[in-house]
């Protein structure tokens, strides 16, 4: 579905990726995991369409994502960035309305079914109690709540998430992932996620994407790529891998050597 195709990304005179060969298929769950300043957001703006490619070429379905029209563009990605705007001038539920732009004609507005999946995605985001809102009245978690409805809104085939767990509490984090994991399975689609939480990347995604900064990156299962070795060297820092019950957990070593849960 999404080719990353021999891509360069470079950034400040620095070469954040180089060569870059990466499918996200339908049915599977990427998460982006790297230091700060390795090039996560500037690849996901790349992934997007929204940054040229400094080498190699994205493909949605074969086509060249920068030869695309945006609402078509729109109708198969759906980004979340880390940046947003207090500034928009309506309710929350106006603002989730907008992920049902790429799909209206003319100038009438959401029709019936938009407006029941919008009602759907601010339910599952926990923001009836808020939809009459102001939204620029809204807490940060709240707001990004709201960014996260319009997303699900969109309905993509692929859903490009830059840190989408900012600024949510523990519930709401949890909300989304599992709603997450939920439409990739029942939709058959796809998501890319940069996270920094290890327990959570390894629970919700199948795949990892592990950027290091300097040009190099390493991808594959989660099994792969989530190893003590790779993950020292990613944030040169030592963690400790411990299975418990069905998940691994991540634990930073403490500066007396040890571990501890």
């Amino acid at each position: 579905m999404l080719h990353a195709e021999a891509v360069d990304v470079r950034l400040g005179g620095r070469v954040l990726v180089r060569g870059l060969d990466l499918v996200v298929a339908r049915g599977e769950r990427w998460g982006v995991l790297g230091p700060n300043g390795a090039g996560k957001s500037t690849l996901l703006h790349v992934l997007a369409g929204l940054r040229s490619a400094d080498a190699g070429r994205v493909l949605i379905n074969g086509k060249p994502v920068a030869a695309m029209p945006r609402r078509e563009v729109a109708r198969h990605l759906g980004v979340l960035l880390q940046e947003e705007t207090r500034d928009y001038w309506g309710s929350a539920r106006d603002y989730a309305a907008l992920g049902r732009y790429p799909y209206q004609r003319g100038l009438f507005g959401p029709g019936p079914r938009d407006r029941e999946i919008v009602e759907d995605v601010l339910t599952a985001m926990d923001m009836n109690a808020l939809a009459s809102r102001a939204y620029r009245s809204l807490s940060g978690g709240e707001r990004q709540r709201a960014r996260l409805a319009a997303l699900f809104a969109q309905q993509p085939a692929c859903y490009l998430c830059d840190e989408p767990l900012q600024q949510l509490d523990l519930p709401h984090q949890f909300a989304f992932l599992e709603r997450m994991s939920g439409v990739v399975q029942q939709q058959a689609c796809a998501c890319v996620m940069v996270l920094h939480d290890l327990l959570l990347a390894y629970r919700y995604c199948d795949r990892l994407l592990l950027l290091f900064g300097d040009g190099s990156y390493i991808e594959g299962s989660r099994h792969e790529t989530m190893t003590e070795e790779n993950l020292q060297r990613l944030y040169g820092f030592p963690v400790e891998v411990r299975v418990v019950g069905d998940d691994s957990v991540f634990l930073p070593v403490r500066p007396d050597g040890e571990a501890k849960l």
